[in-house]
């Protein structure tokens, strides 16, 4: 072949590629039901008045969420954001909680993300298997701050991210997927549920929520890779930095006027047909304006791993029954799921170590935030002497009832009496809440130590007050140390 037959051939290849048909790339650009409906109901969220019930357990979140950011600012992942601001980050609208910095609102979302998960404090939601509050609340407030909205506005778009991401992981097949999937559905939802309520701040109708959402899901990412992380900085990056990061900048693009493509959840080359091509699309729309999902999000009554709160609260209630010391202690035998128990047991880190926190719990009688971070105590003498006394059993009857996570504790003391408790329901669930009392004292256990005792009173008062809030940025300076 000469160069004029090469050339001649290449010219007919490409014109016959410029007229063949566009195969999907251009077909399917109108939104299909459930897009339709779930973008509706986002662009009306920021005007639609909240049930009295509703409106308490989002404030409940807020401040949990917000004392998670603000405790996490001392522990190792909250200062390695701390790290990543001070070396990349220009001083901007958004507050960096626990400091006395600003950035953008992408740097600030990252940051505040990462804190809100530096450690196993913050809220979860089982049937999405993901943390919705560390990357909801950070995108929020980022992009809030930046705007000025006020306090209500604000509630309403953390309450419609909590709505959105959790019930894009459930269409996906919820915990089923989580636990045969290598993705993370903790970055998946995170991600889906930051960028709702980033749009919900940014105030788009429903044609800029449909971008929202296709920009949300091409970020979509993480996998679950992040079990090898011991320092929990990886982990902070994975549930909650990215995402809130990815929902400011979804926000942010369609803001800037970029387009996307109508509908990334149904038609060729799809979000579900990439992650889950079994996906119950239907489930993304299931009772939405009926069932809010921040009402179903658990709080952590202790600020330790999911699988410690259940062992904790039948420690806890079978002291209030009968009241014994430590040293009367002869043997502690905890009963978890084998999947369950094999996320704390023995770990190096204090707050996801059984066999530590329980100790701690038969030592202190609680389990303060201060003495779930205290790692040199791991090599107390006192504390060892307690943790060999705990037995940790892998119970396959247990297995059965997952997703939840029933906890068994037997307690042997030196007389020869057994005490025992079963937990069904642990305190904090939607099966077992807190009440507004308890939330606040966890939240003055996170925040006091950090920006002093009087700041955490005004920003509990303020979140509480949340209505009256008439620019969101009020809040900073209970936020922010001195």
């Amino acid at each position: 072949m000469n160069r004029r037959d090469f050339l001649g051939l290449t010219a007919a290849a490409a014109t016959s590629l410029s007229l063949a048909p566009a195969r999907s790339f251009a077909q399917g650009s109108a939104a299909g039901p459930e897009m339709k409906a779930l973008c509706d109901y986002m662009s009306a969220a920021r005007t639609r008045a909240l049930p009295a019930e509703v409106a308490e357990h989002a404030k409940h979140h807020i401040l949990d969420t917000l004392g998670s950011m603000i405790s996490g600012s001392e522990l190792p992942p909250g200062l390695a954001a701390q790290r990543y601001i001070r070396a990349n980050a220009a001083p901007g609208k958004a507050t960096i909680a626990g400091t006395t910095f600003t950035a953008s609102p992408v740097e600030a979302a990252l940051a505040n993300g990462v804190m809100a998960h530096a450690d196993e404090t913050d809220d979860s939601h089982s049937p999405s298997r993901s943390h919705p509050g560390c990357s909801v609340i950070p995108a929020a407030l980022a992009l809030g701050e930046d705007l000025g909205i006020d306090g209500t506005h604000f509630l309403r778009a953390v309450t419609l991210g909590y709505d959105i991401g959790t019930r894009v992981v459930m269409a996906m097949g919820g915990a089923d997927f989580s636990y045969e999937s290598v993705l993370s559905t903790h970055s998946i939802a995170g991600t889906f549920c930051a960028s709702a309520a980033a749009a919900c701040v940014a105030g788009f109708d429903a044609g800029r929520m449909r971008w929202v959402l296709d920009y949300a899901a091409q970020q979509s990412s993480g996998f679950i890779v992040w079990r090898r992380d011991i320092d929990h900085i990886e982990k902070g990056f994975v549930f909650a930095g990215m995402p809130a990061r990815n929902g400011v900048t979804s926000a942010l693009l369609v803001r800037s006027d970029w387009n996307g493509v109508d509908d990334v959840f149904s038609g060729a080359d799809n979000f579900f047909l990439a992650y889950a091509p079994k996906a119950a699309t239907g489930r993304l729309v299931e009772r939405l304006g009926e069932r809010y999902e921040i009402a179903g999000t658990d709080i952590k009554k202790w600020t330790v791993g999911s699988p410690i709160q259940g062992p904790l609260d039948a420690i806890y209630a079978i002291r209030s029954k009968h009241s014994f010391e430590a040293d009367q202690v002869r043997r502690v035998t905890v009963h978890l799921a084998p999947s369950v128990a094999a996320v704390v047991d023995n770990r190096d880190i204090p707050d996801i170590c059984l066999q530590h926190m329980v100790a701690v719990m038969l030592l202190d009688k609680t389990a303060s935030f201060h003495a779930a971070h205290d790692k040199p105590r791991m090599q107390d003498a006192a504390i060892l002497k307690e943790r060999a006394k705990i037995d940790l059993v892998r119970d396959e009857d247990l297995a059965k009832l997952l997703p939840v996570r029933v906890a068994i504790v037997e307690i042997e003391l030196a007389d020869g009496s057994r005490l025992s408790e079963r937990v069904t329901a642990v305190r904090g669930t939607p099966r077992n809440p807190m009440s507004r009392e308890e939330v606040i004292d966890k939240a003055r256990d996170l925040i006091a130590p950090v920006v002093g005792r009087d700041k955490a009173e005004q920003l509990i008062k303020s979140v509480y007050e949340i209505e009256s809030v008439t620019d969101i940025r009020t809040l900073r300076p209970f936020i922010q140390r001195a």
